[in-house]
């Protein structure tokens, strides 16, 4: 039956705009042209300027025959190209890939050839790898070296200069908007620990309302003075390099992590928000005290990742750093769901508060959905913040699918949900908390532990720098916790015993690590411990002990 609603009443070009992130750049140029856009070391960009040199960028990409459709790799830092390349490629419909710098050639070359990649822009830090990489494509792409000033050694990747390459373009280029806000605007690969990556193909309306969700749920205002601690090239940093223009902000760029930088940079330039996962928390709580001082303003810290142990949100917020913890992977843009904060929660004390910052909390108002439910039935478990489930969530900021793989594509949307593969608890307001990996469980004599609840209770000794727990396997009770352990400089002598005795006084006896080893604990490049190849460890423990 039609209603009178669907007559006369089309979708027409003047009530309707298909939604993309990168019509917000030309917004903030148009309404503020002379506002900082970019701070690099010496280099400082207005709007304006930033701009002219994305519709340059773009302009040059299509004047050497690239366009709708086709691929064009990054790899580069957080740099002010990064920031450029994430409006000037899609601006021609192109597709962005942005690359993991920390990766090895034949990585690279798998995501170049599998995502069919026609240019590569690379920063000459990364040249090395670069061009052994594109050695083995059968089709060769144009490569494009950037040379910047703040790495200032190096030889060039190609004979291409990217600054060079922005003068081919037209700072009046006339780009479009894509004719379908579900067109592909980026392409990121996961970082798979078993097999070849896969690859995430995003849409324009998905970034567009995440990086709108990331506003609402952090409560941006204009002009935020935003440093990037958290990679670009990782879920399209969040999509906070669209997020922030949006409101007019200010990139300031940051090579790579260091401490006592990042803390003078938020003096510097009164920083107001920063991204990151929880080992760039525990890193600034780590910096000798002289560097800690000084900071005279609110700056807003998101975290994401591994939950951080209670402690860590404690004390990071002693140093005047506030912070919002958000859930999300590689598959759904980045974080989806937050830690949405309740003023009746302030009169908590500091401990209080810190344990409640470390659930995963709600979906963002841009997301359609987030259950936690048994991952064979499909049906939520009960909100006693006890019954483990599966984290499920749907929505428009969910990916498109993996790229030439519509059978894994249909395994992760079985039943109409995005299967996340993290297990949690839902509390019975509503908030989830991650319990762990649906991997990373250790079922011992039958009973589930939380790798989680374990690190969390290792992370409150006062000599532990950073704590992971996997399975080790047992004859008797077929799983035992093994702990990884980290210690501060000024530990001391702690022993496996000391830290045993220390987690009897705050665990159940069977979540007790049966094992501890100290040692420096395999990360990923954005900061993740990877736990699989602590799990390879304890298994050769294991042998070894046999």
């Amino acid at each position: 039956m039609t209603a009178i609603f669907d007559t006369g009443l089309e979708q027409v070009h003047a009530n309707h705009s298909v939604l993309s992130p990168v019509d917000f750049i030309a917004r903030t140029a148009s309404v503020y042209p002379d506002y900082p856009s970019v701070i690099h070391g010496a280099i400082r960009y207005s709007w304006s300027e930033t701009y002219d040199r994305c519709r340059r960028l773009g302009s040059a990409l299509a004047g050497r025959g690239i366009g709708k459709g086709d691929t064009v790799a990054v790899m580069l830092p957080n740099i002010p190209a990064m920031v450029e390349c994430h409006f000037g490629v899609p601006m021609i419909g192109a597709v962005l890939n942005t690359l993991n710098v920390r990766l090895d050639a034949e990585a690279i070359a798998f995501m170049l050839e599998h995502g069919e990649a026609k240019a590569v822009i690379a920063d000459r830090e990364f040249g090395d790898v670069v061009r052994e990489a594109v050695k083995h494509l059968e089709h060769q792409p144009l490569v494009i070296d950037v040379d910047d000033p703040e790495y200032g050694e190096g030889s060039a990747v190609s004979d291409l200069d990217y600054e060079a390459f922005l003068q081919e373009g037209d700072p009046d280029f006339e780009w479009q908007l894509p004719a379908d806000e579900w067109d592909a605007i980026s392409l990121n690969y996961t970082s798979g620990t078993t097999g070849n990556p896969k690859g995430v193909v995003y849409h324009h309306r998905g970034a567009f309302l995440n990086a709108m969700g990331n506003q609402a749920v952090w409560s941006m205002g204009q002009h935020p003075v935003y440093l990037w601690t958290l990679p670009m090239f990782h879920c399209n940093g969040w999509c906070y390099p669209w997020a922030v223009t949006a409101l007019a902000g200010t990139h300031v760029c940051l090579r790579r992590v260091d401490p006592e930088r990042i803390l003078r940079l938020i003096r510097e330039h009164q920083v107001t928000h920063m991204c990151g996962a929880p080992i760039v928390l525990n890193a600034l709580l780590n910096v000798p005290e002289a560097a800690k001082g000084g900071i005279d303003h609110v700056v807003s810290a998101m975290t994401a990742g591994a939950a951080p142990p209670a402690q860590v949100i404690g004390a990071i917020e002693e140093m005047g750093i506030r912070i919002t913890h958000v859930y999300g992977l590689t598959e759904v843009y980045g974080p989806v769901t937050v830690c949405a904060w309740k003023s009746k929660w302030d009169e908590l004390s500091l401990d209080e508060r810190a344990v409640i910052k470390a659930r995963q909390g709600v979906r963002y108002p841009t997301l359609a959905g987030m259950m936690v439910g048994d991952p064979n039935t499909m049906d939520p478990v009960p909100k006693d913040g006890k019954t483990i489930g599966e984290i499920f969530l749907r929505g428009n900021t969910v990916m498109k699918g993996y790229l030439k793989n519509p059978s894994a594509t249909e395994e992760a949307f079985r039943g109409g949900w995005f299967h996340t593969g993290d297990l949690a608890v839902w509390h019975e307001d509503g908030y989830m908390e991650i319990k762990d990996r649906l991997k990373d469980i250790i079922i011992s004599g039958g009973e589930n532990i939380s790798t989680i609840e374990v690190e969390d209770a290792l992370y409150r000794h006062p000599a532990v720098l950073e704590a992971a727990v996997v399975a080790r396997p047992d004859e008797k009770w077929g799983e035992t916790p093994c702990a990884f352990i980290t210690l501060k400089p000024e530990a001391g002598n702690v022993t496996e015993e000391d830290l045993i005795n220390f987690c009897r006084e705050r665990l159940a006896r069977f979540k007790v690590p049966k094992t501890v080893v100290f040692t420096a604990l395999p990360k990923t490049s954005t900061g993740k411990i990877q736990k699989f190849v602590l799990r390879d460890q304890a298994r050769d423990l294991d042998n070894a002990s046999g």
